[in-house]
C-alpha cells in the first residue's frame, strides 16, 4: 500500500518534455467556437435519463457485426440466394412446372429447389451466429459505474449510457468513448495501450483537465454535473474538438482528454470518465467496415462454366424446337392419335410459331439437369466440413494460449492453395514483441556468447545440410554449446544474456570497470518506467512504456544495478556489486528529461548523483549518436560500429549508449533556456523544445552499445523457408523504421549475406523547400532508381544472384502513384524478397491492392493489430493472429491461426488438399450432369422432340439430392493425393494450386467431353440393346419405363464408379458412400415399385417383376458401366506410364514402401520436390556450400597452376 501510495504522489507530467506537456486549459483559456453542421453532440455528464428525451436519442453501447437479423434474415439471405444465375434458372422452372407445358411434376422441380436453397440459407444462419455469439461476450463485459450517491457497481458494457460515469480499471478495456476526469495519479496523467486502434504497442500518455483532478474518488461524483459540447460521432482516431461546462466555466477539449473505447489502461491503477459516444457512434466502430465479398478463383470460373453450360442448354433446345416445329409442320398432320380435329395448340402446325416457343419453354425445363442445381449446395456442405476439419487440426493448436485455428469463413478454403504472395506484417506476427536482452558491446569489447534464434537456426539448418570437410561437427558443436550456455539458469523474461565476464559480479575484475559501471547506471537510470514490487517472487518487475525498456532494466537488474523506487525527483538503484559484501541503494536526483519520439530517436536524462556531479545519460539509434558524439567521445567507435554490423546480421536491435558530464554553470544556462521554452505557448513551442535539446545533446562520450532481440515467433524462420520451397513470394509491410526491418529481414531469411540491397529513398525532404517543383524533382529521382535498379536486374548474369528491394513509406507515397507504380510492381516482383517498412496501415492495403491487381495472382494478407485490416481485408485471403490481445485483425479475417509458423500447415497441406478436392469435385460435378442431361436430349430427339422425358419424376429428383451427392461430399473432404506429412516434405506440390494444374481448360474441357462420350454410350448401348429385341424369357420386349429404368441403372452405376476410379485415398466413409449409394438405388427402386400404381405409375414392380428377372439387364447395365469409364482407365494408365505428375510418383513409392526400403532414393525424391528459391535457410545454406565449392575450386585450379610450373621447371634442364 506504501507503494501505492507513492506512485500515486507522482506527478508524472514533470517528466515529459514533448509528450503531453502542452499547457493545461485553464480560465484563460478560450473555448472553441463550435457552430454549424458536425458539432451537434450535447453530453449531460451524470444525467444519462436526459439523453432519453428526443431530441436528442444517442444509440446504445452495444454493437452487432452480424449480417442478418431475425427481421432482415429472410428477405436478405433470400436474395443472396438468387443472385446466382442458377438458382433464378431454377425458380423460374419450378414456376413453369405449376403450367401443362411442364415436362414434370411441379414438385420435381420444387422440391430440390427448396432444399438447396433451405440449406444455403441454414449455413447462413449457422455462420451468423457465431457473429452474434462473439457480439454477445462482448456486450455482457462488466465495467464500475455510478449508480448515484458516489456509488459505483459492476454494469454489462451494453447497459452504458452517454452521460454515465465509469470507472475504469488497471488493464481493463474502456467500454465506450470517454472524457477522461481524472486518475490514480495526482496530476491526471494515465497511460493507454491502443495496439486494438494502431497496431502500436508503445503506451500513449494521456491527461485530464486540471479543472477535474479533484474528482480523484467515488464520493466526489455524488453531486458532480457538468455538459460537453463537441463534434458529431466520426471516424477520426486522433482529432476531437469540443468544450467542457464545468462549474461556470467553459474548458476547451482536445485528443489528449479523450479515450478511446477498445484501448487498454496500462501502468494506472484506474481512471474516471464520463461517456461521450457509445456503440456504433464510437470512433472504433466507425471506423470498422463490413468484410468485404470474396470469392475465389475457382468459383469465379465455375459461374463462366455455368455460363457456358446454359448456352449450351439454350443453343440445344433451339435445336429441339426447331426439330419439333418441323416435325409439327410436315408429320403431325399425318399422325391420328393427335386428334387433328381436336388439337391442342403446342402442336398446331397452323400456328408453328406459338407451338415453337411452347416446346422452347418446355425444352429449356427438360434439359435442365444440363446444370447442377445440386452444386453450390454440395459445395457449400464439402467447404463447412473441410472449415471443421481445419478448426480440429491439432498441429494447428496453440497449448501457451490454448487457441485453435479459426476458419472464421468457408467460401475460400480453395483459395489458400492457389496463392502466390503473402504479405506480411511485422510486430506481432513475425516476432512476438518480447524483448529479450542477449548482447553487449562496452568500451569496445564484445560481451554475450548466447546465439541469437536466427544464428541457433542457421547452425541447425547448417548441421542437416552440409556433410564436408569436418564442417557438420562444427556447427553441431556451436549449436549444442549454445543450447547448454542457455540452460545454465532458469528464463528470466526480457534478459537472455549469457557471459561469465560480467555476470554474478565478475564485471569489477575487468580492465574497464568504470565504463561499465557507468554503461549499466545508464541502462537503470535512463528511462521513464514504474517498479511494481512483486510479494510472491520477491523482485520487481517494471511497468515500462516499451518492451525495450523493460528489457534493458531486467538486464541492469541481472547485472547488481536493480531500479527500486521513484519519486517525484529522484530514480533510486540498489547496487549489490559496487561495495562488496553489501547492497548500497543510490539517488540520482532527475533534472530533466528529454524523453524518446519517433522523431528524435533518442532519450536524455540529466541526473545529479550523490557526489553533486551533473551527467546527461543518452541513449538512441547508433546513428544518431555517433553524429553528436565529441571529438575526444569517439575512442571506442570503431568497434563498436563492427559490433554493431555483427549484432544486425544476427537479427538484433541495437542502441547506442552514451554520456556527457556537466558542471553548475554549463547546466545552469541550459535549465534556463530549456525551462523558458517548456513554459511557452505558441505554434513554435515544440520546435524550441528541440532546439534547445539539441544544444544539450551534443559532444557526448560513446560507452558501448546494447543488442536486444525482438524475439521471433516460434518456428517463422523455418515456416518461411517451407514457404518458399513451395513457390511462394514474401512480402514484409511493417511500419518499423528501415533499420529494424532489414534486422528481421535477416532473422527470418528474407535476407543474407551476398544478397544484393536495392534500398528505395528519397532526398532529405528537410533541406528542400516544399513546392510543386521540389514534388517532381523527387518522383524524377524515385523514378531513375527504380529504373536504374530494373535494369541491373537484366543485366545480372550470374543465375544465382538474388535482389532484396526495400523501401519506406515516404518514397512509397510516390511509388504508388498511377505513373509509377506498374514500374515499382515490375521492379519487386523481379526481387527475391521485399520489405516496405514505415507504411501506414492505407499504404499496406495500396500495396496489398497493388499486387492483387497487377500480378492478377492470388494474395494474401497476414497480420496481428488493427493496423492490418486494411490489407487483410483487400487482399484475396486474410489470415489474423489471434492468442493476442488485439483482435481487430481476428475480426476481419478470413481464417484465424494462433502463430504464424501455422501459416505453413495451412497452406501446404490443408491448401492443396482443399484446392484439388474442389476442383476434382466440380470438375466431376459437370461430367455426371452431362452424362445424365445428353440422354434426355438424345431421347427427346429419338422421339420427333416430343417433350417426353425417358425417366420417372422420382428418379430425376433422387439422382443430385440421394443417389450421386454423398459420395461427391466424400470426395471433398476426404480425398488426400498424399498425407499431410508427405505435404510437408514435398512442399513444390503445392505450385499443382498456383498453376491451376487441376482446374484449367484442358481438364474441365476433358471431364466435359468424358461425360458426352458417358452418355453417348449410355443412351445409344441400352436402345441398341433393348429397341427391338425380346429382352425377357417369355419374348416380351422392353417399354419406355424398362427402358429409362435400364438407363438410368447404367447412369448410377457409370458415375458412381467413375468417382471411386477418381479417389486416391479410400476409407470406410468411402466405401460406404459410393457403394451404399448405388445400393440405394436398387432399395428405393423395389420400394418404389411396391407402392401402389396410383404413386408408382409405370414403375409399378418394375425391378421384381420387369427388370430383375432379365440376364440381360445386369448384363448391359455391366458392360455399359464399364465401356464408360475405359477411356478414363486408358488415360490414367499412359499418364502413369509416360508423364506421370509429382503426387503419382510419390503415390506410387508409397504404395512400394520405397521410402522405407530404399532412404536414398526417398531422399532424392525430397530434394527434387522444392522450387527454386533464393530467400529462407536452404538459400543461405545452398549459398554457403557454392561458396565453399567456388573457395575449393579456387583451391584446385592454384594447386595444378603449382604443379605445372613444378613439372615444367624440373623438365627445363633436360631441354638444356
Amino acid at each position: 500500500m506504501a507503494h501505492k501510495r507513492i506512485r500515486e504522489r507522482l506527478r508524472r507530467s514533470a517528466l515529459y518534455t514533448f509528450a503531453c506537456l502542452g499547457n493545461r486549459a485553464t480560465e484563460d483559456d478560450q473555448p472553441h467556437a463550435l457552430h454549424g453542421a458536425g458539432y451537434t453532440r450535447t453530453v449531460h455528464c451524470n444525467q444519462p435519463h436526459l439523453h432519453e428525451i428526443k431530441p436528442p436519442y444517442y444509440c446504445k453501447n452495444d454493437i452487432s457485426t452480424t449480417k442478418y437479423n431475425v427481421i432482415t434474415f429472410l428477405p436478405t439471405a433470400l436474395f443472396e440466394q438468387f443472385r446466382r444465375v442458377a438458382n433464378i434458372y431454377f425458380l423460374l422452372a419450378a414456376l413453369l412446372s405449376v403450367f401443362p407445358i411442364s415436362p414434370f411434376s411441379p414438385i420435381s422441380m420444387i422440391a430440390p429447389l427448396a432444399f438447396v436453397v433451405g440449406l444455403s440459407m441454414a449455413k447462413e444462419a449457422l455462420e451468423d451466429s457465431r457473429r452474434f455469439l462473439q457480439d454477445v461476450t462482448v456486450n455482457n463485459r462488466k465495467v464500475n459505474h455510478h449508480t448515484g450517491n458516489g456509488v459505483f457497481e459492476p454494469k454489462a458494457w451494453k447497459d452504458i449510457r452517454v452521460g454515465d460515469i465509469v470507472k475504469v480499471e488497471k488493464d481493463e478495456f474502456f467500454p465506450a468513448d470517454l472524457l477522461f476526469l481524472s486518475s490514480s495519479y495526482e496530476d491526471g496523467i494515465c497511460y493507454v495501450e491502443t495496439m486494438n486502434l494502431d497496431g502500436e504497442t508503445n503506451l500513449k500518455v494521456k491527461r485530464s483537465l486540471e479543472a477535474t483532478l479533484g474528482l480523484d474518488s467515488d464520493e466526489t461524483f455524488k453531486d458532480f454535473t457538468g455538459t460537453i459540447q463537441g463534434e458529431d460521432p466520426n471516424p477520426s482516431l486522433y482529432t476531437f474538438v469540443g468544450n467542457f461546462d464545468y462549474e461556470r466555466q467553459v474548458y476547451p477539449l482536445d485528443p489528449s482528454q479523450i479515450l478511446l473505447r477498445d484501448s487498454k489502461l496500462r501502468n494506472t491503477d484506474h481512471i474516471y470518465g464520463v461517456v461521450i459516444f457509445t456503440g456504433h457512434d464510437t470512433k472504433v466502430m466507425q471506423n470498422s467496415t463490413r468484410s468485404p465479398s470474396k470469392r475465389s478463383t475457382i468459383e469465379k470460373k465455375m459461374d463462366l462454366i455455368i455460363y457456358i453450360l446454359f448456352a449450351v442448354l439454350v443453343i440445344i433446345s433451339v435445336m429441339s424446337s426447331v426439330g419439333f416445329m418441323i416435325k409439327t409442320k410436315y408429320k403431325a398432320p399425318n399422325w391420328w392419335f393427335l386428334r387433328p380435329d381436336n388439337i391442342e395448340v403446342q402442336y398446331d402446325p397452323q400456328k408453328l410459331g406459338l407451338a415453337g416457343l411452347s416446346h422452347l419453354v418446355t425444352a429449356l425445363i427438360l434439359y435442365g439437369y444440363l446444370i447442377p442445381i445440386s452444386l453450390y449446395v454440395s459445395i457449400e456442405i464439402v467447404k463447412v466440413l473441410q472449415a471443421s476439419f481445419i478448426n480440429q487440426d491439432i498441429h494447428m493448436y496453440d497449448e501457451e494460449t490454448g487457441t485453435a485455428a479459426d476458419a472464421r469463413t468457408s467460401n475460400l478454403n480453395e483459395e489458400l492453395g492457389q496463392v502466390d504472395t503473402i504479405l506480411s506484417d511485422k510486430t506481432g506476427t513475425l516476432t512476438c514483441n518480447q524483448m529479450d536482452f542477449l548482447k553487449c558491446s562496452i568500451a569496445g569489447v564484445a560481451y554475450g556468447v548466447r546465439a541469437s534464434d536466427v544464428e541457433v537456426a542457421a547452425a541447425k539448418q547448417m548441421a542437416s545440410e552440409v556433410d564436408k570437410d569436418g564442417e557438420e561437427s562444427d556447427v553441431n558443436e556451436n549449436y549444442s554449446g549454445s543450447e547448454s550456455a542457455g540452460s545454465k539458469r532458469p528464463p528470466i523474461k526480457g534478459f537472455g544474456f549469457e557471459d561469465d565476464r560480467l555476470m554474478n559480479g565478475n564485471w569489477v575484475k575487468e580492465a574497464n570497470v568504470d565504463d561499465l559501471l557507468l554503461f549499466f547506471r545508464i541502462l537503470a537510470v535512463c528511462h521513464t518506467a514504474i517498479p511494481d514490487y512483486n510479494e510472491v517472487t520477491g523482485s520487481f518487475t517494471y511497468e515500462a512504456e516499451s518492451p525495450d525498456e523493460g528489457a534493458f532494466l531486467a538486464a541492469a537488474r541481472e547485472f547488481g544495478f536493480e531500479f527500486c523506487r521513484r519519486t517525484q525527483s529522484s530514480v533510486f538503484i540498489r547496487e549489490k556489486y559496487t561495495n562488496p559484501g553489501q547492497v548500497v541503494e543510490r539517488e540520482f536526483k532527475l533534472l530533466n528529461l528529454l524523453d524518446f519520439s519517433s522523431k528524435r530517436k533518442r532519450m536524455s536524462v540529466i541526473v545529479r548523483d550523490e557526489e553533486g556531479n551533473i551527467i546527461l545519460m543518452c541513449k538512441g539509434a547508433d546513428s544518431i549518436i555517433f553524429d553528436r558524439l565529441a571529438k575526444n567521445g569517439k575512442k571506442y567507435l570503431e568497434s563498436t560500429t563492427r559490433h554493431l554490423n555483427e549484432y544486425g546480421e544476427a537479427g538484433l536491435r541495437t542502441l547506442a549508449l552514451s554520456y556527457k558530464r556537466l558542471d553548475e554553470e554549463e547546466y545552469s544556462a541550459w535549465n534556463n533556456e530549456f525551462q523558458k521554452a517548456k513554459t511557452s505557448v505558441g505554434v513554435d513551442r515544440e520546435a524550441t523544445l528541440e532546439r534547445v535539446s539539441e544544444m544539450m545533446e551534443k559532444d557526448l562520450i560513446l560507452v558501448g552499445a546494447t543488442a536486444v532481440e525482438d524475439k521471433l515467433q516460434k518456428g517463422v524462420p523455418q515456416c518461411i523457408d517451407k514457404l518458399a520451397q513451395a513457390g511462394l513470394k514474401i512480402w514484409v509491410l511493417t511500419g518499423d523504421k528501415m533499420e529494424t526491418a532489414i534486422n528481421i529481414g535477416f532473422a527470418c531469411s528474407l535476407l543474407r549475406q551476398g544478397m544484393k540491397q536495392i534500398c528505395i529513398t528519397i532526398p532529405n525532404l528537410d533541406a528542400m523547400p516544399a513546392s510543386d517543383s521540389t514534388k517532381e524533382a523527387i518522383k524524377d529521382n524515385i523514378l531513375n532508381q527504380i529504373t536504374n535498379a530494373s535494369q541491373m536486374i537484366k543485366l545480372e548474369k550470374d543465375p544465382h544472384a538474388a535482389f532484396a528491394l526495400i523501401i519506406d513509406g515516404k518514397t512509397l507515397t510516390y511509388a504508388l502513384e498511377d505513373d509509377m507504380k506498374r514500374l515499382f510492381l515490375a521492379l519487386a516482383v523481379d526481387c527475391a524478397s521485399v520489405i516496405c517498412c514505415r507504411v501506414s496501415p492505407k499504404q499496406k492495403a495500396l500495396v496489398t491492392r497493388l499486387v492483387k491487381e497487377g500480378t492478377k495472382k492470388t494474395t494474401l494478407a497476414i497480420g496481428d493489430g488493427a493496423n492490418d485490416v486494411g490489407m487483410i481485408q483487400e487482399a484475396d485471403i486474410g489470415v489474423g493472429i489471434s492468442g493476442v490481445e488485439g483482435m481487430q485483425a481476428v475480426m476481419a479475417s478470413d481464417f484465424a491461426i494462433a502463430q504464424f509458423r501455422f501459416l505453413e500447415r495451412l497452406l501446404v497441406v490443408h491448401g492443396h488438399w482443399c484446392y484439388k478436392r474442389i476442383a476434382q469435385m466440380i470438375c466431376y460435378f459437370f461430367y455426371k450432369n452431362i452424362a445424365f442431361g445428353l440422354t434426355i436430349f438424345y431421347f427427346e430427339a429419338f422421339t420427333s422432340f416430343s417433350g417426353q422425358s425417358v425417366y420417372d419424376d422420382w428418379y430425376m429428383i433422387l439422382f443430385n439430392v440421394v443417389l450421386t451427392s454423398l459420395p461427391v461430399i466424400s470426395l471433398g473432404v476426404l480425398e488426400q493425393d498424399v498425407p499431410s506429412e508427405v505435404c510437408l516434405q514435398f512442399p513444390a506440390l503445392y505450385q499443382q494450386g498456383p498453376t491451376n494444374l487441376f482446374f484449367d481448360w484442358y481438364r474441365i474441357l476433358g471431364w466435359m467431353a468424358n461425360g458426352v462420350y458417358s452418355s453417348i454410350a449410355i443412351f445409344f448401348f441400352n436402345i441398341i440393346i433393348f429397341y427391338d429385341q425380346a429382352f425377357r424369357s417369355d419374348g416380351q420386349t422392353a417399354d419406355m419405363a424398362a427402358v429409362g429404368t435400364s438407363m438410368f441403372s447404367s447412369i448410377i452405376w457409370a458415375v458412381n464408379c467413375q468417382i471411386a476410379l477418381t479417389m486416391s485415398h479410400f476409407t470406410w466413409v468411402q466405401h460406404v458412400f459410393v457403394w451404399g449409394s448405388i445400393a440405394t438405388w436398387y432399395i428405393f427402386l423395389f420400394l418404389y415399385g411396391a407402392l401402389s400404381p396410383t404413386y408408382s405409375k409405370n414403375a409399378y414392380k418394375i425391378l421384381v417383376e420387369s427388370l430383375g428377372p432379365a440376364p440381360i439387364y445386369w448384363i448391359a447395365t455391366f458392360l455399359i458401366s464399364v465401356s464408360c469409364f475405359l477411356p478414363y482407365l486408358t488415360h490414367i494408365a499412359i499418364q502413369r506410364c509416360f508423364n506421370p505428375m509429382d503426387h503419382h510418383i510419390i503415390q506410387e513409392i508409397k504404395y512400394y514402401k520405397k521410402d522405407i526400403e530404399d532412404r536414398h532414393m526417398w531422399k532424392r525424391e525430397r530434394s527434387k520436390a522444392k522450387q527454386e528459391t533464393k530467400i529462407g535457410f536452404t538459400a543461405r545454406v545452398d549459398a554457403k556450400i557454392r561458396q565453399i565449392k567456388e573457395k575449393l575450386h579456387i583451391k584446385q585450379q592454384q594447386q595444378q597452376q603449382h604443379s605445372t610450373l613444378t613439372s615444367s621447371t624440373t623438365q627445363s634442364p633436360s631441354l638444356l
